[in-house]
């Protein structure tokens, strides 16, 4: 799985001009699933991102979790991620995992993070979308289980 996840004051998610979907202070993670991804990744990143400690104390240090400042996920199901962009100009999709699988993996990674207490908004799986994000920091991070 890759996620790029952003801090964000606020996100939103639209569908032909709809908002779908919004929050304020917390994440937007855009996610890409590969075929090969499964419940050891959903797991890793569920602890890793619920856990994650990039929201400022009373200090000013990045030391608190989003659970410790209320904060939300709006998750959005994202394939290109998985681009292949080694040759020619036009990106190649076919790492990109298989739709049926990348959904249900999608969706139970957003379940998992629900098991944590953490409120979760979504985008709609395979639909095009636009998404509207004010970057706090800005603070982007990216993970990739295949380089665990």
């Amino acid at each position: 799985m890759r996620i790029v996840l952003q801090r964000v004051s606020s996100a939103s998610v639209s569908i032909d001009d709809h908002k779908i979907a919004a929050i304020d202070s917390g994440f937007l993670l855009l996610v890409g699933v590969e075929d090969s991804d499964g419940q050891a990744e959903v797991e890793y990143l569920t602890k890793k991102i619920s856990k994650l400690r990039v929201f400022e104390d009373e200090k000013g240090k990045m030391n608190l979790a989003l659970k410790d400042v209320s904060g939300k996920i709006l998750s959005v199901s994202q394939f290109t991620l998985y681009a292949d962009t080694k040759k020619g100009n036009r990106p190649g999709f076919s790492n990109v995992g298989k739709p049926d699988h990348a959904k249900k993996i999608y969706e139970d990674f957003n379940s998992s993070l629900e098991k944590e207490g953490i409120e979760v908004k979504t985008g709609q799986f395979g639909a095009d979308m636009q998404v509207q994000l004010i970057n706090d920091g800005p603070v982007t991070i990216i993970y990739d289980t295949d380089q665990l």
